[in-house]
């Protein structure tokens, strides 16, 4: 099913463009009508330093994208947008500055019509303004247990990540199963509070932490005794299995919260 969805999307606009702006350079170099048109070339081959830039490009892809925790064909494309489009960048100007000039203004304009897709999917997920926010909602009844996600709006992961947190908020959110979101980006306290790092290196984007009773209970990606951060990919069965899901939501279901009933008034 997954595979499916990833193909429709694929269809889309944004995909498809980008797709295409990835892969210019090695198109009009590969197609000798094009590339006779274009670089004015008899032999329509890679070059010594194209083939380089293409093999670098191709060990920044997988190390970035297995660093984002890319897990599915969408979430690969996703983050190697930007690689791809920058190396393009490199290799039209090193081809023809004033091709190099074109591509930038295409790239620029299309990123500017073309935003990336958003989940539009069912979600159950509060957003909290920053650490006092997340703190009064936990203090506000602590029969309810959260999952409360730290993400930044830039990161990739973070973006990779949305869709599988909205999509698990419709499927557990309870009355006493609550799922949130804080923006560390906009609320640096929460990160300093909570300690996640909000770096452009940051390995803890995003982090999942659990709370029962307002305390803290487990978290992903988490540090072990040496302090080294365990890597932790974001799918909907690793979050399921990591936080026990499935049994937090029968518990929550079977034990729902209980209104306290007003005192009747005195009638004198």
């Amino acid at each position: 099913m997954s595979f499916k969805k990833d193909l429709r999307l694929l269809l889309k606009p944004y995909y498809l463009v980008n797709i295409i702006i990835s892969l210019s350079y090695i198109i009009c170099k590969r197609m000798p009508i094009i590339c006779h048109y274009v670089f004015a070339q008899t032999e329509c081959e890679l070059d010594g330093r194209e083939t380089e830039i293409l093999f670098f490009l191709i060990i920044v892809i997988m190390i970035r994208t297995r660093k984002a925790g890319s897990v599915t064909m969408i979430n690969y494309l996703s983050s190697s947008f930007v690689y791809t489009k920058a190396a393009n960048l490199i290799l039209w100007f090193y081809a023809d500055f004033r091709m190099g000039i074109l591509f930038g203004v295409i790239f620029i304009f299309c990123g500017l019509i073309l935003p990336e897709p958003t989940y539009q999917g069912p979600e159950n997920v509060i957003y909290l303004r920053g650490a006092t926010g997340l703190q009064e909602e936990l203090q506000r009844d602590t029969r309810v247990t959260w999952l409360v996600a730290f993400y930044t709006a830039w990161n990739p992961a973070c973006v990779n990540f949305a869709p599988t947190f909205s999509q698990l908020s419709a499927e557990y959110a309870l009355e006493n199963l609550k799922f949130g979101k804080v923006d560390i980006g906009r609320y640096p306290d929460a990160a300093a509070k909570y300690r996640v790092s909000d770096s452009s290196t940051s390995r803890q984007l995003p982090t999942l932490v659990l709370f029962k009773e307002g305390k803290e209970i487990e978290r992903r990606p988490y540090a072990d005794s040496k302090g080294k951060l365990i890597k932790f990919l974001f799918t909907v069965d690793n979050v399921k299995a990591a936080f026990d899901l499935n049994n937090i939501y029968k518990d929550c279901k079977n034990n729902p919260l209980k209104r306290k009933d007003k005192k009747p008034l005195k009638i004198e």
